[in-house]
């Protein structure tokens, strides 16, 4: 048996392993990691280790932890106070404020994974005041993030267009821009009423009136600090009782220097470009230096589970890379002498492997697979770089990338492992479906 051929079965393997057991499946990647890297390819540990992502680790710990601490300071209140006031209190139109925000940022230039790191807690936050199924407001946010990502100022495009001009192939910068943010748009929209988007219309403006308990039972009693004694109520840390309204909700100190520090954040990954948990890190420890007792409870909050996951998991799919099972599979489908059908093929891979890989790598190994026969003119190019281009990119909703991590690590304590399982669902469907409807509309009929 190949190399490549039982790096798929492990994969597959671990899975099976953890949906019928209670094993992390991170904690299996990494034994796996060691079988496969050390043991039968001889991989050296440095090589190993190369392929964790230490970026997205830190991103992970940085970000819920400096939103942890806006969180119990009350600050996270303070903004989901101006966002029902914004829109006049109808809550239903927040999934899709945080929807257009997210992807009129990134269609400026910005990182999906920056604009994800900073609405996603602010967007689940809210889904949990207003009962808002807080996998629908994620969702909304990624979408949202991957709709504006194909402009031709974004990272996505600009890597897309210059791989289609570097290959001599028909340049249209704007149809794909379009392509990628109707398609998400569409997506959003059925994502919106599957997650029960029908029964946030129904629900009263909230204006006025007693603002809903930011955690569900159970949640606050397990916010505690590292002695074991359990955090104030995260409501009381900022103004009171459950007896203060909207009206009433005042900023103190504590939330005015978080709202500095999160402005901070939101300047330096999307207009200086650094990175998002180094900022995250050290804007969160500025906020602890300058009140102790709030990151007692706010370093709990981290999601020291999900980070073993997600890192598990990319570590196991780098040591597959370096085996050659991702070139293995694309190579082979490429050799394939039916254009539909390669086409079709090099969506799906784009989709199943960047649910576990960086999308910005996939896109520039994908694409080129498909000049070769592109270049022969008997298929719309233009219509196949946009379903390769989509397909890659519509995962990141798995919990495995860094837009997904972000929002299962920023979920509520509470229904963290159930949001866990409904994005693993939903990423699985859409990279079943996502490459077929991409490419019933965009490849099937440019065919000659």
């Amino acid at each position: 048996m190949g190399i490549e051929i039982l790096s798929i079965l492990l994969l597959v393997g671990m899975f099976v392993i953890a949906t019928i057991q209670p094993i992390n499946m991170g904690a299996l990647a990494f034994g796996c990691t060691f079988l496969l890297g050390s043991l039968i390819i001889g991989m050296k540990t440095s090589d190993i280790f190369a392929g964790f992502p230490s970026d997205l680790f830190l991103t992970l710990v940085a970000v819920t932890y400096l939103f942890a601490i806006a969180q119990i300071n009350g600050t996270i209140d303070w903004l989901v106070e101006c966002a029902v006031r914004l829109v006049r209190g109808h809550v239903a139109w927040i999934p899709w404020v945080m929807f257009l925000v997210a992807a009129v940022i990134t269609g400026f230039g910005a990182l999906g994974p920056a604009v994800v790191a900073i609405l996603a807690p602010v967007a689940l936050s809210f889904a949990v005041q207003y009962r808002i199924h807080p996998a629908m407001m994620g969702l909304m946010v990624i979408h949202g993030a991957q709709a504006g990502g194909f402009s031709p100022i974004s990272v996505y495009g600009g890597i897309t267009n210059q791989i289609v001009v570097k290959a001599g192939l028909p340049f249209a910068p704007t149809s794909l821009f379009l392509s990628s943010f109707f398609f998400n748009l569409a997506i959003a929209m059925l994502v919106f009423f599957v997650f029960g988007g029908a029964k946030v219309m129904k629900q009263k403006p909230a204006s006025a009136g007693p603002l809903p308990e930011l955690h569900p039972e159970g949640v606050s009693a397990s916010i505690r600090g590292h002695g074991g004694t359990p955090a104030k109520p995260i409501r009381e840390h900022a103004y009171g009782t459950a007896a203060d309204t909207l009206q009433t909700l005042r900023l103190t100190p504590e939330m005015i220097s978080t709202l500095v520090g999160l402005t901070a954040l939101g300047i330096g990954a999307l207009v200086f470009k650094f990175n998002v948990g180094l900022v995250a890190i050290t804007v969160a420890v500025v906020l602890a230096l300058i009140s102790p007792k709030t990151q007692k409870a706010a370093i709990d909050k981290v999601s020291w589970s999900t980070v073993l996951l997600i890192t598990g998991i990319i570590t196991y799919v780098g040591v597959m890379e370096k085996a050659g099972t991702v070139d293995y599979v694309a190579s082979g489908i490429s050799s394939l002498g039916m254009p539909l059908l390669v086409a079709l093929l090099l969506c799906f891979t784009g989709a199943i492997v960047s649910a576990f890989a960086s999308s910005t790598a996939l896109l520039g190994a994908i694409i080129p697979l498909a000049v070769p026969f592109l270049l022969q003119g008997h298929i719309s190019a233009i219509g196949v770089v946009a379903a390769i281009a989509i397909s890659t990119t519509i995962v990141d909703t798995s919990p495995f990338s860094t837009n997904g991590a972000l929002v299962v690590a920023n979920a509520p304590d509470d229904k963290r492992e159930h949001v866990l399982r409904q994005l693993l669902v939903y990423s699985a469907l859409i990279a079943i479906i996502g490459p077929v409807v991409a490419w019933l509309v965009f490849v099937v009929p440019g065919l000659v």
